[in-house]
């Protein structure tokens, strides 16, 4: 039995030079701590984190020999919504769904209940297959819910 090749560090976009290979995850699979995964050139090898890591793509794993493996956005369905972005907007954000913004489109990942919503809000809405890469969460990055006071403070009354 062979073991796993074990990425227990992320190097940042624009911090590290030559990958070894390229893994392509989708939206959900690249918010993981401990996965095991198969680069595109065949390779196995266990993700684990310190703790559950929101990847945006450009990342790569660092795996205990050097070796580098690029974390590259994989194609899914989403919707690209086009339309009167700024209250199109407003509906998704008040349904809590991830939404990626562009100058001239909204993307959201494929869904038949938003897909009609929009549509009864005279959005122009096609199916695709790209890279998902949604906004990160107001009150800090990746997909943060949560929200901070500063340091020791945490009071609703």
């Amino acid at each position: 039995m062979s073991l796993l090749a074990r990425a227990g560090a992320i190097a940042a976009k624009g911090q590290w030079q030559e990958a070894a290979d390229h893994v392509a995850l989708d939206y959900e699979g690249r918010f993981l701590r401990r996965k095991r995964l198969v680069a595109a050139g065949g390779l196995a090898f266990l993700v684990d984190l310190p703790e559950v890591t929101n990847l945006t793509g450009g990342e790569a794993f660092v795996l205990d020999d050097g070796r580098l493996i690029e974390v590259r956005c994989g194609l899914e369905p989403v919707l690209s919504v086009t339309g009167d972005l700024t209250r199109l907007a407003w509906h998704i954000g008040n349904r809590h769904t991830p939404c990626q913004i562009e100058a001239g489109r909204l993307v959201i990942r494929d869904d038949h209940v938003l897909e009609a919503m929009l549509k009864g809000l005279g959005a122009k809405v096609e199916k695709r297959m790209e890279p998902f890469r949604p906004e990160s969460g107001a009150y800090g990055t990746g997909r943060t819910m949560g929200h901070e006071h500063g340091p020791g403070f945490h009071v609703h009354a």
